[in-house]
């Protein structure tokens, strides 16, 4: 059997805790791989790589840096294929949507290209009599990052690029339910002219995760997963005197307005709830159906649902793969099999479902619920699958007063012909990512990404701008020189004397 192991200082080092996890083909429920798990001291090890190499790149040119960077996106262009094929393979999500997250964290790759920008400083002169004053930013040091297994390339990628850029060097702990192409990443980068230890790859479960959140030299974590775990890795990191950027959970809500275009509305509804078979932080799960609209929509939802090609993820004609686990299969389908007692009506039901010659996968299909309330378990929890809720309400009002009670504050859209409701809407709603007739409202690289409320624990969203400030420190200088002038008898400098 296939085993992946860490890459550490360069290169691949065997695991010897002597503790591995089950990778499974989700499409198959085949176990195809083990993956090492980190013990106490492999975390040390790791940590020890990432500092001694920043004794060298954290002086390094921002030329040499960006040089390694252009190799390396250059790198990941060429081999998109064979990363999102691992991703199929581990995660199950079909390869044009593993091809798509290539491609958005190739996106931070190319803004991590441009860092020399990003990195000037500023300066004013002649604050006071020969007093000048200028802000730089410095790296931090040694700085980790702990990954979901939804997006096993994208997420790393939205970190190390921009951290490697200004200066840090990286521990990256993937999720143990699809490693592989953690490490492909890091193989490219040493491919690129990384220097050995700057770029890292720890795998293991929750004790190289608190390995990393107690280690004395990391600066700082980024990490994105479910809420409980981001409060935990925010609480615990910080009482340790450590930089966190914690991303958790979401509930996102789509309002349409009874204006909306509901052919749009319903294609958006569809591919945001069901793209990536529902495993996204940034799906919509809820839709709130404002007006009389209400039952129209509903219909063409499931018009559109009944038509999705559920199959293995390497089979091009499938449209939606199977889920990571079959634990989590069951845990989706509960939601749905217990709707109909908390008051919703199930439009679709995608429990039970199995494909031809796969039977052991982890297949499970779309389900559309309406009439959901908003004390019923389906509303309150993140599913993280492909089960799409759909709340009523009777006035503008109403909707986005029954979305901003949600707990989470991740992404939102509303869809409306009226410019006024989508301007209103944007300053009203209590998110941190907004769509105007966009579903899922990811912003460019160059744009940071981030929720507000129980969806993030810290100061900082990922990416952009904000992952610059994350990733350094600020230092101001102030500076006074003494007119050559005034220099001192005897010494000649060349200046005309004024006095």
């Amino acid at each position: 059997m296939k085993t992946v192991n860490h890459w550490i200082g360069g290169k691949t080092v065997e695991g010897t805790s002597g503790n591995y996890g089950p990778v499974t083909d989700p499409a198959t429920g085949a176990v195809t791989t083990q993956v090492a798990l980190a013990s106490l001291e492999e975390v040390d090890a790791a940590v020890a790589a990432a500092k001694d190499a920043y004794a060298t790149w954290g002086t390094s040119s921002l030329a040499a840096r960006t040089a390694v960077l252009f190799r390396y996106r250059a790198l990941l262009d060429a081999r998109r294929d064979d990363i999102a094929a691992l991703i199929t393979a581990e995660h199950g999500k079909v390869h044009s949507d593993a091809l798509g997250e290539v491609a958005r964290g190739l996106e931070i790759v190319e803004l991590a290209c441009g860092i020399t920008t990003q990195l000037k400083g500023e300066l004013s002169t002649q604050v006071s009599n020969r007093v000048d004053v200028s802000s730089i930013r410095q790296s931090l040091g040694v700085v980790a990052g702990i990954t979901p297994f939804n997006f096993p390339a994208m997420v790393p990628m939205w970190m190390f690029p921009l951290a490697i850029a200004c200066g840090n060097t990286f521990v990256l702990k993937p999720s143990e339910k699809d490693p592989s192409a953690a490490n492909l990443l890091a193989e490219l980068a040493a491919e690129a002219g990384l220097p050995d230890g700057v770029l890292n790859v720890l795998h293991g479960d929750k004790v190289a995760v608190d390995g990393l959140l107690n280690h004395p030299d990391v600066a700082a974590v980024s990490f994105v997963g479910s809420t409980p775990i981001a409060r935990y890795i925010h609480t615990t990191a910080s009482a340790n005197g450590k930089r966190v950027q914690a991303l958790g959970g979401a509930k996102n809500h789509m309002l349409v307005l009874p204006d909306a275009d509901l052919d749009a509305a319903a294609d958006a509804a569809v591919s945001a709830a069901y793209g990536s078979a529902g495993e996204r932080c940034m799906a919509i799960s809820a839709v709130v159906a404002v007006g009389a609209i209400g039952d129209e929509l509903v219909a063409r939802i499931k018009e559109r649902a009944e038509k999705i090609k559920i199959g293995p993820g390497n089979d091009p004609t499938s449209e939606m793969g199977p889920l990571i686990t079959a634990a989590h299969r069951d845990k989706v389908a509960s939601y749905v099999t217990g709707a109909a007692a908390q008051g919703a009506d199930v439009v679709l039901d995608g429990t039970g479902y199995t494909v031809d010659g796969f039977q052991d996968g982890h297949w499970i299909g779309l389900s559309l619920l309406d009439h959901v309330s908003t004390d019923s378990d389906a509303y309150k929890d993140e599913i993280f699958g492909p089960v799409l809720c759909v709340l009523r309400a009777e006035t503008y009002e109403e909707g986005v007063a029954l979305m901003n009670a949600s707990p989470f504050g991740n992404g939102t859209a509303i869809f409306t012909r009226d410019g006024g409701a989508a301007r209103r809407f944007q300053l009203e709603i209590e998110a941190g990512m907004v769509g105007v007739n966009v579903p899922i409202p990811v912003p460019v690289g160059y744009h940071s990404f981030g929720g507000w409320k129980d969806s993030l624990f810290g100061d900082h969203h990922i990416y952009g701008n904000d992952g610059v400030h994350f990733y350094t420190r600020g230092k101001v200088v102030t500076t006074r020189w003494p007119d050559p002038a005034d220099a001192p008898a005897g010494v000649d400098l060349g200046f005309p004397r004024n006095h």
